[in-house]
């Protein structure tokens, strides 16, 4: 009797253990918003800029997967912030249908932008279904440039002394990095944004030295203690979440993404991440 009440007992703290953990994955750490506070320095960097703030947000991933008003009240907390700059590293929709477009229209009623400059870039989900839509990257890219978020495609903007350079997505129509990092300056403080962190590896980088921002991974989305996630949408699996030295003289920072393609965290909260900006020698 004894041992049949133990593995009663047993049996049903595992059922417990279960179905807390799974609530938690799904109605909390989903939500449960962290900002990550990071130094940038930069070479070249304008004294002027010395200590202004960048924000990244990435993978906002607006749709019909989850509510988004959660993406509204982020970027209600992230504006308390007052950034000078603010990029975004790609996936702005989650695209089913053109009510995507709406969507996106709503939320950016609400966007954070930056006193000095607003910055972006296109990821694979802009470009619609199977990545091949160049009209919903059209519509996309003409919202958010309605908002003030200029999206740089293959292309480079100064923003007041801030060189942000903006490849396109490498899974997209219009992937093509050689456009813009053949035009590579190394006396701008400059700074990339790059969707997928996969291209990281390929040779298109002309000797830059200087941090690479991208998103794309979302961390995972669930990482078991102790272990890499199971699951990353990139080839090299390294590429999965923060701060990466590339020992050449570029570091690489994935973002863990605001949104969610879907409905489940663990151990991986959502970011959005602060930027000091420091000169570098």
């Amino acid at each position: 009797m004894e041992r049949r009440k133990f593995i009663k007992k047993t049996a049903l703290g595992s059922l417990s253990l279960g179905l807390i953990g799974g609530i938690y994955s799904w109605q909390i750490e989903p939500f449960w918003l962290e900002f990550v506070h990071k130094k940038m320095p930069i070479k070249n960097l304008p004294d002027n800029l010395i200590g202004k703030t960048l924000i990244q947000i990435s993978d906002i991933h607006v749709g019909n997967r989850f509510n988004y008003q959660y993406i509204i009240d982020s970027f209600a907390k992230a504006k308390t912030f007052n950034p000078d700059f603010v990029v975004y590293t790609g996936d702005f929709v989650d695209y089913d249908t053109k009510e995507q477009f709406t969507q996106l229209k709503e939320v950016c009623k609400h966007i954070v932008t930056g006193k000095l400059g607003t910055a972006g870039i296109l990821g694979n989900h802009d470009y619609g279904h199977d990545w091949i839509e160049q009209e919903v990257a059209d519509n996309i890219t003409s919202i958010l440039e309605e908002v003030g978020v200029k999206i740089l495609g293959n292309e480079e903007h100064n923003f007041n002394g801030l060189n942000i350079i903006g490849i396109d997505d490498f899974w997209g129509l219009n992937f093509n990095p050689k456009k813009i990092m053949d035009k590579y300056n190394p006396i701008n403080a400059n700074l990339v944004l790059c969707h997928n962190p996969d291209v990281c590896d390929l040779d298109v980088w002309n000797s830059y030295k200087g941090w690479i921002l991208a998103g794309h991974t979302h961390g995972g989305q669930v990482k078991p203690p102790f272990l890499n996630p199971p699951i990353l949408p990139v080839k090299n699996k390294k590429y999965n979440a923060g701060e990466i030295d590339l020992n050449d003289g570029r570091t690489l920072y994935i973002n863990r993404a605001l949104g969610n393609l879907y409905q489940v965290r663990f151990n991986v909260r959502p970011e959005i991440t602060v930027f000091k900006l420091e000169k570098k020698s």
